[in-house]
């Protein structure tokens, strides 16, 4: 087979990692978001639980945790009489974006606890509640700051996908690997999935790179 044949196949998959990219990498913003406040409130239960998940899914092996949700949770279900069995998307998404999410939330409490202490002390001299602070004060300044990790974090995140392709994902290292076994043809399969994935790399961090300069653009607007 000619190199030409093999892409097809290789661009469905694609397909799929960048759906499974978009996907995975909002809704780990959101959980970054979640978790990291939660790591900054005063309420006890709600900074622990946070700690808590920070350290297992930032302490434990993605893939662990892609097995554990696709292939453990549906029997701990299946114990408790529940149905919890997961499709291979949805178990993909929610692993690679807790996964995301754990590290950004320290991204998160890290840019805002920057903040310079006399904002805070402004804000409270304007009576401002703790709320009308994060979203006036210390939100808008921090996220800036956490861009540029969370575009590192959106790149890993592309490349972690390839994980999915263990539990029957049909993403790019699926389709690359079928490939592979039918044809046995190592060097162009792998060549061309290794610059296809470089290729969505550039975008990717294209993108993020304009979202940073729009948001400083936004930033420099209200100062």
């Amino acid at each position: 087979m000619d190199w030409l044949d093999y892409l097809n196949p290789l661009l469905a998959g694609a397909g799929v990692t960048a759906a499974l990219t978009a996907y995975s990498t909002l809704l780990g913003a959101l959980f970054s978001f979640l978790l990291g406040l939660g790591r900054l409130s005063r309420s006890l239960p709600c900074r622990w639980a946070s700690i808590a998940l920070i350290e297992i899914f930032r302490g434990t092996s993605l893939l662990v945790q892609l097995f554990w949700l696709f292939f453990a949770l549906p029997v701990l279900g299946l114990a408790l009489g529940i149905d919890l069995r997961l499709p291979p998307v949805v178990a993909g998404t929610l692993a690679l974006s807790l996964n995301i999410g754990a590290y950004g939330a320290e991204v998160v409490r890290g840019a805002i606890q920057a903040v310079p202490h006399t904002q805070y002390e402004a804000a409270k001299a304007l009576d401002f509640t703790p709320r009308q602070t994060l979203w006036r004060i210390a939100l808008p300044q921090a996220i800036p700051e956490m861009l540029p990790s969370f575009s590192n974090l959106a790149v890993q995140n592309l490349k972690d996908t390839a994980l999915v392709s263990l539990i029957g994902l049909g993403d790019m290292a699926f389709q690359a690997e079928r490939i592979r076994n039918f044809t046995q043809d190592s060097v162009p399969v792998y060549t061309l999935l290794l610059l296809m994935y470089f290729g969505m790399a550039l975008v990717l961090a294209g993108a993020m790179r304009i979202l940073e300069w729009r948001v400083g653009r936004w930033r420099s607007r209200r100062t």
